[in-house]
């Protein structure tokens, strides 16, 4: 992790442990840096799992290999590797991953199939073998850890460690979900440099568990972006143990199951936002509402063109009041936009209306608000009734840094 810390970063929670999952963390020194990079966390035998994935063509052995995992719905274990992504490997780095994959399935006495992989960090260099395999065995002997040792040791360029939790009555039980997540730079929807994991006790059905947490990543994870690039590692699973005690939810049929569906969503936007609070380089967290587009996806495509535009970006980071890069960027969207209809506001002042500057306009107030921590940005395209919110950071000279530094 970075020693500088992001000026948005907010504390780590107190994440309550989850029946059924046994964090532990060792130093397999995958980088020539002084701290863990090797998290294995033990499942409860019958502990369902959901995924997904990133759609970058040129994904990780880790990646291929857990979209077909997930399919059966079991796990009993995951490791991640920080400080190597093992990605663009070929035979070498698929051998390494089924060689972690054996191992932990042969102390634990469970299928290889059910032991999930991920890896982040340099992309082009094999997993060493020998030194993943020593890590297993450290870890696998070692003490359980705290959650915010476990989130310490999956990131890398990350400033501050992250996670969130929260509960959800389910008939007469109450289920809680804890979860941490890693991610700072090549971060954008589908999904980003991302790697998260969601444990809860709740005892829930793996085809249903895998429908909310593909309709709860579609409306977080798949709404931030940092830079506009999509990892070839991106991962997020969740793991569902089951020790709750609670009647199995199978369905929306199920008592509690809207209450567990809002939980969960609630703790991946949660996660979500704190990747972006941490982009790399960031000081604005920036949400942009879009509404009055002719879709829902439309309006997220037009918020995602204006939160990846460099110059809309740049101007934020600048404090610059220039609100035409706005227009600009909602109009090279390639979406339905009417130059005569669309509205701007900055935090809460309308500066655009009907094609035109808002009469009267006063750049005070909006250069006031940039110069806060957290920009609103709320834009209607005037067309229909499609809504959606993105959110992403200002770019500035620190992303410029850490990334023409990142592999020295």
């Amino acid at each position: 992790m970075s020693d500088t810390i992001s000026p948005l970063a907010v504390p780590f929670p107190d994440l309550p442990a989850i029946a059924g999952v046994t964090p532990r963390i060792a130093r397999a020194g995958y980088k020539d840096w002084g701290r863990c990079d090797l998290t294995c966390v033990e499942l409860a035998q019958g502990t369902a799992v959901a995924g997904v994935f990133t759609k970058n063509v040129c994904c990780s052995s880790e990646v291929e290999l857990g979209r077909a995992q997930v399919k059966a719905g079991r796990a009993r274990a995951l490791v991640v590797n920080a400080g190597n992504a093992n990605a663009f490997t070929g035979r070498r780095g698929r051998a390494a991953v089924e060689a972690i994959m054996a191992q932990v399935a042969a102390h634990l006495g469970c299928a290889a199939s059910e032991v999930f992989v991920s890896s982040t960090g340099v992309i082009g260099v094999p997993l060493p073998a020998d030194k993943a395999r020593a890590g297993v065995a450290s870890a696998l002997a070692a003490a359980p850890c705290s959650w915010q040792d476990a989130a310490r040791t999956i990131s890398t360029t990350d400033t501050f460690p992250k996670g969130a939790t929260a509960t959800a009555i389910v008939g007469e039980r109450t289920v809680t979900i804890s979860a941490i997540i890693k991610g700072s730079g090549m971060i954008a929807p589908d999904m980003a440099t991302m790697l998260g994991y969601i444990f809860t006790d709740a005892a829930i059905a793996p085809a249903f568990l895998q429908q909310l947490l593909s309709h709860a990543a579609d409306r977080s994870f798949h709404c931030i972006t940092v830079d506009s690039d999509t990892s070839t590692s991106d991962t997020v699973l969740a793991f569902a143990t089951g020790k709750a005690g609670n009647a199995r939810i199978e369905s929306f049929d199920s008592p509690g199951a809207d209450a567990f569906a809002a939980a969960l969503e609630a703790v991946c936007l949660q996660l979500a936002h704190l990747v972006v609070r941490d982009g790399e380089g960031a000081r604005k967290f920036i949400a942009i509402a879009v509404t009055g587009a002719v879709s829902d996806d439309s309006a997220r495509r037009i918020g995602l063109s204006v939160a990846n535009s460099p110059l809309v970006k740049t101007a934020i980071a600048g404090e610059d009041a220039n609100w035409g890069r706005i227009v600009m960027a909602v109009g090279k969207a390639g979406e339905p936009a009417d130059r005569d209809r669309l509205a701007i506001a900055f935090g809460d002042t309308p500066v655009a209306r009907d094609g035109e500057p808002v009469a009267g306009y006063d750049e005070g107030p909006v250069a006031a608000h940039l110069r806060e921590s957290e920009i609103r940005i709320a834009i209607d395209i005037g067309l229909g009734e499609g809504r959606a919110t993105v959110w992403t950071c200002d770019l500035t000279h620190g992303y410029i840094a850490i990334n023409a530094d990142y592999r020295s």
